[in-house]
């Protein structure tokens, strides 16, 4: 039997994903820009190119088959790519000459990586970096999806489809005022810490989600009284005896030699993390994308010298 044959019009990927956005053919036409009769034609198309369903079609709506919610999630991809096609070109035109996208944990974009990219830029003027930080496990999703380049991840994340190098170690550190009863302690568990009121960072850092997600496990809220933005205010807020916070041994450390505050090493296995450089092909990558990667290597081995 001869190999099937498909071709797939962009037009019908973003039907595809419009339909599953709204579980509505008739809003996922409208959000189209084409009628509903024509969508129709289009989805009968598609499936009979395809050889089989790709929507349950029901007096409610419709909802996405197995088949039809890979077909979506491969045809994100492909939108995804297409805007950073376009992105790419429009730089071009302007004089740049490439683009590289890099998610990164909280600890690693406040903490190791702004001299290491001010080095890259000053090195490579005509290439620009889309730096965003994100949970791990939302890192590895966006590499294995080509969402960005490079990724930062910490933790026990499942990192198997993917390349990854080993980049550098930190661990969280419970951070409490200068002469707070458990200032001096040796380490403490996590889960002794929940009834103490927390300075948190903003729900958007990683950090937050891990610790949420930690004392979920726990089926324990943290009492959180302020939240801010960056480890430097925190710091401060935990100086003033607004709370206690889990930060970064390496933000503590440094903020702990100009502020009033002290570190508690935690005991949970959790605290201490492995952090690691993620690709889906480093050989795959741009030779200016390869160079930072090789730039953040260097640097978490000591071996790069800033100007």
């Amino acid at each position: 039997m001869p190999a099937m044959t498909m071709h797939f019009d962009l037009v019908d990927l973003r039907l595809m994903v419009h339909i599953a956005d709204a579980n509505s053919m008739t809003r996922g036409a409208e959000f189209s820009f084409i009628s509903l009769p024509a969508a129709s034609t289009r989805i009968k198309n598609l499936e009979e190119s395809i050889g089989t369903k790709l929507l349950y079609r029901t007096s409610q709506g419709v909802t996405l088959t197995p088949p039809g919610q890979a077909f979506v999630a491969h045809a994100r991809m492909v939108q995804s790519q297409i805007e950073h096609l376009r992105g790419d070109m429009q730089e071009y035109v302007q004089g740049i000459k490439g683009h590289v996208r890099v998610f990164a944990n909280t600890t690693s974009l406040g903490e190791f990586l702004p001299p290491v990219l001010r080095h890259y830029l000053r090195r490579n003027p005509d290439v620009n970096i889309d730096l965003r930080e994100r949970p791990s496990h939302d890192i590895v999703r966006a590499v294995t999806e080509g969402q960005t380049d490079i990724g930062i991840v910490a933790g026990l994340v499942r990192t198997e489809n993917l390349e990854t190098l080993p980049y550098r170690r930190d661990r969280l550190v419970l951070v409490v005022p200068r002469g707070h009863p458990l200032d001096g302690q040796m380490q403490i568990d996590f889960a002794d810490t929940l009834d103490l009121d927390y300075v948190g960072l903003q729900e958007s850092t990683a950090i937050h989600a891990f610790l949420r997600q930690a004392s979920d496990q726990l089926h324990r809220p943290i009492k959180q009284r302020i939240q801010v933005s960056n480890f430097e205010t925190a710091c401060r807020m935990i100086e003033s005896g607004v709370g206690v916070g889990v930060l970064p041994e390496s933000a503590a450390s440094r903020h702990a030699q100009a502020m009033a505050i002290a570190l508690v090493p935690l005991s949970d296995a959790w605290s201490v993390r492995e952090m690691k450089i993620c690709v889906r092909s480093l050989e795959a990558l741009p030779s200016f994308a390869q160079e930072l990667v090789e730039l953040l290597v260097a640097d978490a081995q000591g071996q790069l010298k800033f100007d």
